[in-house]
């Protein structure tokens, strides 16, 4: 009796706790179906005005949103149809993740690098200051949301996504500087641009190998 009592006690919790995770999983997907589309828009917009000021850290601010979209793309998948109790595909997303990391990087570390031999100086770009200034205060909370879900579900492809939202968020705000410097002062500082750029491709490779590795193994 006490142990059919017992099991008839635990069930109910065990019920609880999976219908809780499938909710986050739900709430997992949502979120990122928000990141991607913010990030598409945001990457449009970044690129037309990276490209038409000659900012290599906005273009490749732009660029990057392609791999954070990647990340987002990952994690609606992870969670679609009978993918989200499988734990072979959040080894996949993972990985997918990772991937996302990684593209961002090369392109960026290049452009920096020739920028700053050949002493390139971008032009002004209020909607480029504009834009980051929305990415440094919306990403933030989309990251925070993402990682706080990523432990709940035990989902690093989840945090992982969460720590794409950071980065654009970090990103954002060293290109802010860049565009806001480049317009005070566009003869002496005009260096902090493919510098930030640098900063960033480094930032990229590194959470890469994080994500791909697994958190505990770093």
């Amino acid at each position: 009796m006490t142990s059919s009592a017992s099991v008839s006690r635990t069930c109910p919790r065990a019920t609880e706790r999976d219908a809780a995770w499938q909710a986050g999983a739900r709430w997992a997907r949502r979120l990122a179906w928000v990141s991607l589309t913010v990030l598409l828009v945001e990457g449009a917009i970044g690129l037309w005005q990276g490209l038409a000021v000659g900012s290599i850290a906005l273009t490749g601010w732009a660029l990057g949103g392609g791999g954070e979209a990647l990340a987002s793309a990952t994690v609606v998948w992870r969670f679609s149809g009978s993918r989200t109790l499988s734990e072979t595909a959040e080894s996949r997303a993972q990985r997918g993740v990772a991937v996302s990391f990684w593209l961002t990087a090369p392109y960026i570390a290049a452009e920096s690098v020739r920028d700053l031999i050949d002493g390139h100086h971008a032009e002004t770009s209020v909607i480029g200051i504009v834009l980051t200034v929305i990415a440094l205060v919306l990403m933030p909370a989309l990251g925070w949301a993402n990682h706080r879900l990523g432990v709940r579900l035990d989902s690093e492809a989840t945090e992982g996504e969460g720590i794409q939202n950071y980065l654009c968020a970090v990103q954002a705000a060293g290109v802010l500087v860049g565009l806001a410097v480049t317009a005070a002062w566009p003869s002496g500082g005009w260096w902090i641009d493919p510098a930030v750029g640098l900063v960033v491709a480094g930032i990229a490779v590194w959470q890469g190998v994080r994500a791909w590795r697994g958190h505990d193994c770093c």
